[in-house]
């Protein structure tokens, strides 16, 4: 039996007859659609990896740099290989030999299943932070439920590119198709792989069978093994394949075969396995190279801290501590690791967020040896607290702006350089006046009216400094002029540092605004009063 296409005049009017009855009812359906335009249309989204032999060991951001011709060899045949080396004449199936005839320089890989599965996992712990739906499919095809997805990050275009970014930061080269069905987007992925084209994409149910009868039928998976008895059939595409009688099909290729069909045109649903991260984050990557500076591994670095957030999204937690595990060389030539602790003042969760306190501790980092690999672990983990958007925002800007500044000044200048006031509950400024690193949390009753602090300076000096008498009154760069009412402590009998003075607010002649006090002395002998300035107003 020998099935056709219908001919292109018959598809033009089915088409055009498709747009025009869209367009007839478009008024009858917009008080149908009304009702449940909140719910979320389903939408799937395939991400394909078709050089992911090559990509474990040369990240595709690298090879657009550096790449002279790579090769991975799967039993002395080549099983895939970079563009550099197929503009050379390498094609797949290529003996090792031949290779190395046309290309001598090429880099040889021997393919690692190992190194691909970790990458997969690694790529979809990532995409956790698009949708809590992810899941592992077959011929490395990662899929995604982003129905729900697309209002939150800015509809398709904008979700596809937040993918693509993700997984060019990994170092994975992808082809990206987006379908109502999981196996359609599946299929058009490797279809647009096969054609050397960056992803496709068919949004409505209605059009997507015609948009699948062209494909050839080699792109299902269980079609490959009976390929050449299928072409004998002259069945090359998926609309060949419809046409043959289902009984048939089923005795001589079996149930998988149409079952896969049924998938790939929604007519049956395909069961997932999703993804479900670990209740711990550990990440390991393994080096390309042995890297002899700090600076160089930034990118790799990112990469980790993709997938923490793509952990963090699924989990709904926010790191208030990472920790980054430089591994040196093994054996006989062992070095202890590297370790690098960064803690930030508030919890975050954003990768934007813990890149540049990274990158300060790397630029701080003295290497003892080279590097072979990385580890990224979060040992401090809080629940995460999302804060709605105000509708009128405020112009300084947020919080969490604030505390990403205050974990930039601590990466860059230590955590005793950066500090926030603690004041205690005493009378006497040298014990009132404390200061704690903005990593501690402040002790309670910290907080102190904003109304007490008016006549108290913020800076106070380390030690009191002793002043001289002009005109009788005190003189520090010029004579000073007070302006406020005494203010007298007395307090501290019950230590050693008793304190009895009397503080005014001073000013100079050149409007500065000092904090000065009289020490009262117990001796009644004592007639001259002996000032001391010990702070200065903003």
């Amino acid at each position: 039996m020998t099935a056709h296409f219908p001919p292109r005049h018959e598809r033009k009017i089915n088409v055009d007859a498709d747009a025009n009855t869209e367009m007839s009812s478009d008024r009858s359906r917009k008080s149908a659609t009304a009702s449940t335009s909140a719910a979320p249309m389903q939408l799937w989204l395939a991400v394909h990896f078709p050089l992911l032999e090559l990509d474990v060991f040369l990240p595709c951001w690298q090879r657009r740099k550096e790449d002279h011709g790579s090769v991975v060899l799967q039993q002395n045949r080549v099983a895939a290989m970079s563009e550099a080396a197929q503009q050379a004449g390498v094609r797949a199936g290529m003996r090792r030999g031949g290779v190395l005839m046309l290309l001598p320089t090429a880099k040889l890989f021997q393919r690692d299943l190992v190194r691909q599965k970790n990458a997969l996992e690694a790529a979809a712990i990532a995409l956790l932070r698009y949708t809590p739906q992810v899941a592992i499919a077959e011929e490395a095809t990662i899929v995604l439920d982003v129905g729900a997805s697309l209002r939150l990050f800015g509809g398709l275009r904008a979700l596809r590119q937040h993918v693509r970014q993700t997984m060019e930061i990994l170092g994975l080269h992808t082809t990206i198709a987006c379908a109502p069905f999981a196996k359609a987007a599946c299929i058009l992925a490797r279809d647009a792989a096969r054609q050397h084209q960056s992803g496709a994409q068919c949004l409505h149910a209605q059009r997507l069978p015609a948009r699948l009868n062209m494909l050839p039928v080699s792109l299902l998976t269980h079609a490959r093994p009976c390929l050449e008895l299928l072409q004998g059939l002259a069945c090359h595409a998926l609309f060949h394949l419809q046409q043959l009688p289902r009984a048939g099909v089923q005795r001589r290729f079996g149930k998988a075969l149409l079952d896969e069909l049924d998938q790939v045109y929604g007519r049956q649903s395909t069961l997932f396995t999703w993804i479900v991260a670990a209740p711990q984050f550990h990440a390991r990557l393994e080096l390309p190279d042995r890297l002899e500076r700090s600076d160089m591994m930034l990118t790799y670095c990112h990469s980790l801290l993709r997938q923490l957030t793509g952990w963090l999204s699924a989990h709904r937690l926010a790191v208030k501590q990472i920790r980054l595990q430089l591994q040196h060389e093994r054996g006989r030539q062992a070095v202890a690791p590297s370790i690098l602790h960064i803690a930030m003042a508030e919890a975050c969760w954003q990768d934007e967020h813990l890149l540049p306190l990274l990158k300060e501790k790397l630029a701080q980092l003295s290497l003892p040896s080279a590097v072979i690999a990385l580890v990224l672990e979060a040992p401090e983990t809080v629940a995460l607290d999302v804060q709605s958007e105000s509708l009128f925002p405020e112009p300084g800007g947020k919080p969490e702006d604030h505390q990403r500044l205050l974990a930039l000044l601590v990466a860059r200048l230590g955590e005793d350089h950066v500090l926030q006031a603690a004041p205690l509950a005493d009378h006497r400024p040298e014990i009132a006046n404390q200061w704690i690193s903005v990593m501690q949390k402040r002790p309670a009753g910290a907080d102190v009216p904003a109304a007490a602090l008016l006549h108290r300076p913020a800076w106070l000096l380390p030690q009191p400094l002793p002043l001289t008498l002009r005109q009788h009154r005190p003189y520090y760069r010029s004579i000073l002029t007070i302006v406020s009412p005494a203010e007298r402590i007395e307090a501290g009998w019950w230590t050693t540092q008793t304190q009895a003075r009397d503080y005014f607010v001073a000013t100079s002649a050149d409007h500065v605004r000092y904090w000065i006090y009289r020490e009262r002395s117990s001796d009644p002998e004592s007639n001259a009063p002996r000032w001391f300035l010990h702070g200065v107003f903003g």
